[in-house]
């Protein structure tokens, strides 16, 4: 009985390490967004098209997510030239 209750705590606890928070990188936000009413919308949607296509037939509006940050682009260093 107590080697039961060891496996049962030792998976109980590997899964609570399995099941932690995805960071906050992962979470994705895309540009646009699809309301359906005021209460329900998605903002999943790559493109205005994309969204314009999910809505049509169903209603709603598409507008633009306010949350959406479009990514960094990396920047280039410059080489400077040294003087000789």
């Amino acid at each position: 009985m107590r080697k039961l209750l060891l496996a049962g705590s030792c998976v109980a606890i590997l899964t609570g390490f399995a099941a932690a928070p995805a960071d906050a990188q992962q979470a994705r936000e895309y540009p646009w967004c699809a309301r359906y009413d005021w209460t329900t919308s998605n903002c999943g949607f790559v493109s205005f098209q994309q969204c314009l296509a999910t809505i049509q037939g169903i209603g709603g509006r598409c507008e633009i997510n306010p949350r959406y940050t479009p990514p960094r682009q990396k920047q280039q260093r410059r080489r400077q030239s040294q003087p000789y």
